[in-house]
């Protein structure tokens, strides 16, 4: 099979590229199915409270929150909190954006991870070309002469099957980096809505 002969001809360095790739690939479907089911979760939530912010009930509201542990419901338990009959809008406002801050590290967490591997992996495959090229001159040195020109060569194309396997791990990893954080600010602006649409509600001026 071609793929599994480009692998076996590329060296040592295939193998810690594939690793890169796979805890890459780990990273990038676990940040996915929790962005995805946060971002389902945030609409549900939404959908059952304003409700119960539009009729003034806010005990009721709270205690909503209070029962469910998602992003959503950490900034506004942090508002549900300061609020009271004389509550400052000022006041709520801080206490939601001192939630947001709370929940920013786990909306973004991990993320960062994927740019980093995909340059790894391109390191590693520029590393394994130069560490075969290294080991082709040095094998051609001692060879006979008319056989340099293909041993060379031969030698040249199985060292940059690693630049190849390294970019094929890298595109990839920087794609889906590049999707997810597009994901996490679109989650972060709903919820920011979320709560500036919550205090207009909490807070009649």
């Amino acid at each position: 099979m071609e793929i599994v002969k480009f692998f076996q001809s590329g060296g040592a360095f295939m193998y810690p590229i594939l690793i890169v790739f796979a805890i890459g690939l780990a990273i990038a479907i676990e940040r996915y199915l929790y962005l995805t089911k946060t971002q389902r979760q945030t609409t549900k939530i939404w959908d059952q409270l304003v409700p119960m912010l539009k009729a003034e009930d806010f005990p009721r509201a709270a205690k909503l929150t209070e029962s469910l542990n998602t992003p959503l419901t950490v900034i506004l338990n942090y508002g549900f909190s300061r609020h009271s009959t004389n509550s400052r809008r000022e006041t709520i406002e801080a206490a939601m954006e001192e939630g947001m801050m709370d929940v920013m590290p786990e909306l973004e967490q991990r993320t960062h991870y994927l740019a980093t591997y995909a340059n790894v992996a391109t390191l590693l495959g520029l590393l394994g070309t130069i560490v075969g090229l290294i080991q082709a001159f040095t094998a051609v040195a001692s060879a006979d002469p008319a056989e340099k020109a293909d041993l060379l060569s031969a030698s040249i194309s199985v060292a940059m099957n690693t630049t190849a396997f390294g970019l094929i791990a890298a595109i990839p990893l920087l794609l889906i980096h590049s999707y997810l954080v597009t994901k996490t600010v679109r989650l972060v602006a709903n919820l920011e809505n979320a709560a500036v649409k919550s205090i207009n509600l909490m807070v009649k001026e």
